[in-house]
């Protein structure tokens, strides 16, 4: 059986390039949420799209989650079967901190829902990729942002908040990075988490 490890973190912390380079480190697959699969790259297209009406919190939930059990079932479960390691750029603790501390919703019934999407799929290790907010933005700036990037600075510092919980309720499971460095010093630094 593989190792599942999702790097997680808000906005321009560097996830994708985080966990391209451990993808290739570990020959892992790499895949991404919301994404991964057809359905799931549809799904992504309407969730961060920012050309009509955004969803309400409760149904960008629900097409999340309805993204995740495809992910699950078509990707991250048969590339563990075979063996394969699999890093993964975002997973439940997204769900967790953006629908949860970012919009409010219940934990308790966020987690019981991905639990029943993911089919009780959880990561082996989380790597949290950790910024401040500013900092992130400052990154991001010249490109042209989601609508879940667009979202206003107290949204995303409660979602930094909510990744900060995740990660101190659960450190036997969670390991926080420092992404305020260059690329290949927080690559380092999550090699080294990893090992």
């Amino acid at each position: 059986m593989g190792r599942f490890i999702v790097l997680e973190g808000g906005e321009g912390v560097g996830k994708s390039t985080q966990a391209a380079a451990l993808a290739r480190h570990l020959g892992a697959v790499l895949t991404r949420e919301p994404g991964g699969t057809a359905v799931g790259e549809a799904l992504r297209s309407l969730l961060l799209g920012s050309s009509g009406p955004a969803p309400v919190a409760r149904a960008e939930t629900l097409l999340m989650l309805a993204a995740r059990a495809q992910h699950v079932a078509e990707v991250i479960e048969p590339a563990l079967a075979r063996g394969q390691d699999v890093v993964c750029d975002r997973y439940s603790g997204s769900t967790l901190a953006y629908q949860g501390y970012g919009r409010g919703l219940d934990l308790g019934q966020l987690r019981h829902l991905d639990q029943w999407a993911s089919g009780g799929r959880g990561p082996d290790l989380v790597i949290l990729l950790d910024l401040p907010v500013e900092l992130a933005r400052r990154r991001r700036e010249g490109s042209t942002p989601d609508r879940i990037e667009g979202e206003g600075y107290e949204f995303l510092a409660r979602v930094q908040a909510g990744f900060r919980a995740l990660a101190a309720a659960s450190p036997e499971r969670w390991k926080v990075v420092d992404a305020s460095g260059g690329v290949a010093e927080v690559e380092a630094a999550v090699r080294a988490a990893v090992e």
